[in-house]
């Protein structure tokens, strides 16, 4: 018998106890919560995707179904010119190319706060994980500042890694955090790994987590900055952030709600490739 089912009254009755009211009601209501917030979250989404496909729209309902003409209008699927799919391979290449620096420099960064103390490190703490320059002050300095290669690509994926970075340090400084980093180095060296060779093999796999969740954020971030990427960008292509705003500024629901199913759809591919690749790439074990 249980100490919830043992008589615990006055008279010898039984009563419930506290843990057991908050095992009933606590579970229950912290559930019905969470699918209320996922509901709440997710309904305009499904709405939104479905009524791109839709003829028309009367308030939120969509009606007569299924036409592909918003997503051809979209995607300029007919044009002479398609400038759409560049713009968005040019989009998905720069916003990679942001996560991937912010992954070369962001680590290092937050290891070596979170592993040595040094002089000023609450300070350089705090710049490295609070986002001090707005999209649009950070895109006129650019331009203003090089104005050869403010514009280009390459200053595009510079300004995403500057933008984002606190993500990053901050999701990977949290799982280095949860280790033990001075022991785990120090088994390391007394078998022989180099600094290097543990730093790479044994502390990063370690912290892949934090690492896997921070190229998702700094991506998903970075394929739609429009601040920084409208006051930077020039000429053709269109990156993504540019496409969003030209095709729902002046456009229909039905047209605006295509071009955010895109949007939709390419962050879904982009996260379930970076979870497979994540998962399939961080690892200490060899195989036998």
């Amino acid at each position: 018998m249980s100490a919830d089912t043992e008589p615990n009254g006055p008279d010898g009755a039984w009563t419930p106890s506290p843990t057991a009211i908050s095992t009933r009601i606590g579970r229950p209501l912290v559930l019905g919560v969470v699918v209320l917030v996922g509901a709440f979250l997710t309904v305009p989404v499904v709405v939104t995707f479905v009524s791109s496909f839709a003829e028309t729209a009367t308030g939120v309902l969509p009606r007569g179904f299924v036409t592909l003409e918003h997503w051809r209008d979209v995607l300029g699927v007919g044009n002479d010119r398609m400038t759409v799919l560049p713009g968005l391979a040019f989009s998905l290449a720069i916003a990679t190319g942001g996560m991937v620096l912010n992954v070369v420099i962001g680590v290092p960064i937050a290891y070596a706060l979170t592993r040595y103390d040094f002089y000023a490190r609450d300070w350089i703490n705090t710049l490295a994980v609070v986002p001090l320059v707005p999209g649009v002050v950070l895109g006129l300095a650019f331009v203003q500042t090089y104005p050869n290669y403010g514009r280009s690509a390459l200053g595009l994926i510079a300004g995403y890694c500057l933008l984002k970075s606190p993500y990053m340090v901050l999701t990977v400084q949290s799982s280095f955090q949860s280790m033990d980093l001075v022991r785990l180095e120090e088994s390391a060296r007394s078998l022989g790994a180099s600094w290097p060779r543990t730093f790479l093999t044994i502390v990063v796999p370690h912290a892949k987590r934090g690492i896997l969740a921070g190229c998702i954020i700094t991506w998903t971030l970075a394929a739609a900055e429009f601040n920084f990427t409208f006051m930077v960008v020039s000429g053709s292509p269109d990156p993504f952030a540019v496409f969003l705003y030209r095709n729902t500024a002046n456009a229909t629901y039905m047209q605006r709600a295509a071009a955010v199913s895109v949007y939709f759809l390419i962050v879904v591919a982009a996260i379930t490739a970076l979870q497979l690749l994540g998962n399939k790439g961080f690892t200490t074990a060899r195989d036998g």
